[in-house]
């Protein structure tokens, strides 16, 4: 449940600043690892609708056949087999291709574990001024994802804050890192502010919603959405 104003002078009466410290401490490390692995699965659906939605615009030919292709070597654990199609996709004029070709090298790399392997690719399609910002917003929230445990919280907030806003197609999961890394700067309000509009928007994956909503009112928001109905009684 939310903290309301007047709840929120008797907790800080009663509540020493060290212990609520260590509240926050044991909030992110309860809800920080599940919200990491919330923005992986939500990328790799987002992925999903892009390679779609680029097979309808672009007509089947050879690079979707190698496409598809390397899809069936990953499936079979043939990595050796998918790599060498995969870097021919990378350098495809059709952007929905490259993008696909590098994605997946990227996810392949972050299976075996080399981070830096796939942050280079996906700065590679983040840097490319000829792709549709919507490949780039979408490798610039994996790239941060990947490198998340080593960037500066800063560093996490200058690069996602424009995306961890109402309206914007990341907010959920670049919302979710940049809300963590106010909690790690110690701004709780701003984590809350951004947890809490996470919680309202309908837009928002509802994993995210449920997450965004606990952390909103363990930080004093009132998060809670009212149902239709009884918006329009107190109209």
């Amino acid at each position: 449940m939310a903290i309301k104003p007047t709840d929120n002078e008797t907790f800080y009466r009663e509540v020493d600043e060290e212990l609520r410290r260590d509240q926050m401490r044991t909030i992110w490390e309860r809800y920080g690892k599940l919200a990491i692995l919330g923005v992986v699965l939500i990328l790799a659906a987002i992925a999903g609708v892009i390679w779609w939605k680029n097979q309808q615009e672009v007509k089947a030919g050879k690079q979707g056949e190698e496409l598809v292709a390397a899809f069936d070597d990953i499936g079979k654990r043939d990595k050796k087999a998918a790599l060498p199609r995969l870097d021919a996709l990378a350098k495809s004029d059709k952007p929905g291709y490259k993008v696909a070709g590098l994605l997946t090298k990227a996810d392949l790399a972050i299976e075996d574990n080399n981070l830096d392997g796939a942050a280079q690719l996906l700065q590679q399609i983040s840097n490319d001024q000829s792709l549709d910002p919507v490949y780039r917003d979408l490798a610039l929230v994996r790239l941060t994802h990947v490198q998340f445990d080593k960037l500066q919280p800063q560093a996490v907030v200058d690069r996602l804050k424009g995306h961890a806003v109402t309206g914007n197609p990341w907010f959920g999961s670049a919302g979710e890192m940049v809300a963590i890394s106010y909690l790690k700067l110690g701004k709780q309000k701003e984590a809350g502010q951004i947890f809490a509009a996470m919680a309202k928007d309908k837009k928002v994956p509802e994993s995210i919603r449920s997450r965004a909503t606990q952390m909103a009112g363990s930080l004093g928001f009132d998060a809670v959405v009212e149902p239709a109905a009884k918006q329009e009684g107190n109209q």
